[in-house]
């Protein structure tokens, strides 16, 4: 398993630049960050920097959308990206969620992100597009970043099988990956690709302590966050057509606040059972996040990203640094399908 980190852009800049750095010097891989350019800094100058202090971390946005930014205008800055960080940038991208819904906008259609990503891999592979019956092409572009598509209903899912290099699928629950994962080997085997060539990651926070309770609490802030997402698969699917453990848990949830988004102790989360925080998070002592990690690679996940942002997160990267990313280098492997 690999392991990756992603930053709220809401921390001092040169905080954010220390943590990337002690990241990569623990062994994590992947460097993301959420892009939300209202709510929070604008991420790509973020990215840059992280960039320019690492040596071989991969770094993206966890994630961006195709509607905040011109598709020409994403693909000429992740080309650009690529050629400062020497073919490290990998482009995060789903239908959107805070960077749409705190301007009033819904997230696009999965066809539209279809569309948007087969036209960001042209543009960034130097390879000419139809823009609006204009013949468009970023001449100087070399080589397209991988693209990792998330989301949670069949529909992306499927479409993440058909077309991308990897899955995002942001809770940590090993039942509900396995259903997700379930869809993106159907829609591999549409498109008569190997599902081992697509990574599978789960995204979640962590908090490591003994005290189960107090852990519960640092991270609670994380299903209401999910939330948002399954009330718009609610809107869109049969009851029939979607596990209950993803969508009874949000029957009792309130107005949810975008201006307290990803925000530990936000009454966004009251809602938020701690069965659900157990499910969706990983919480306890460093021998529960092992166990889990482990349960995960058999549900078919190959990188781990920690959400660091919940307190203490440098002491999060230590521990995880030193106990938690040594016992999965060697030994363990994805579970055969």
């Amino acid at each position: 398993m690999k392991f990756g980190i992603t930053i709220k852009p809401d921390l001092e800049v040169d905080r954010i630049l220390r943590l990337t750095e002690q990241a990569e010097n623990a062994g994590f891989e992947y460097g993301w960050m959420f892009d939300s350019h209202v709510l929070w800094k604008e991420p790509y100058p973020l990215l840059t920097l992280m960039a320019s202090r690492t040596k071989k971390m991969k770094l993206g946005p966890c994630v961006t959308n195709p509607a905040v930014r011109d598709i020409t205008v994403a693909a000429s800055l992740f080309a650009t990206m690529n050629l400062i960080s020497g073919g490290r940038m990998v482009l995060g991208i789903g239908r959107g969620d805070s960077s749409r819904r705190v301007l009033g906008k819904k997230p696009v259609t999965p066809a539209q992100l279809e569309e948007s990503i087969r036209q960001f891999r042209e543009l960034t592979a130097g390879r000419e597009i139809q823009y609006d019956g204009q013949a468009t092409r970023l001449t100087w572009a070399k080589g397209s970043p991988p693209v990792w598509i998330a989301g949670y209903g069949p529909k992306v899912l499927n479409m993440a099988g058909r077309i991308a290099d990897g899955v995002i699928l942001q809770f940590a629950d090993p039942d509900l990956i396995a259903w997700c994962v379930g869809f993106v080997k159907e829609g591999a085997k549409q498109a008569g690709r190997d599902f081992k060539s697509i990574e599978i990651m789960a995204a979640a926070p962590v908090w490591v302590a003994d005290d189960v309770a107090e852990s519960r609490e640092h991270v609670r802030w994380f299903p209401a966050l999910v939330s948002n997402h399954v009330m718009d698969l609610i809107s869109r699917y049969q009851p029939e057509d979607l596990p209950p453990a993803l969508t009874s848990y949000v029957q009792n949830r309130g107005k949810y606040d975008y201006q307290h988004h990803c925000e530990v102790g936000s009454d966004n989360a009251d809602f938020v059972s701690d069965e659900v925080v157990d499910r969706f998070c990983l919480v306890g002592p460093v021998e529960a996040h092992r166990e889990k990690l482990h349960r995960l690679i058999e549900a078919g996940v190959t990188q781990f990203n920690i959400y660091l942002m919940c307190g203490e997160e440098e002491e999060t990267l230590q521990v995880y640094g030193k106990e938690v990313l040594p016992q999965f280098r060697t030994g363990a492997s994805r579970a055969a399908s």
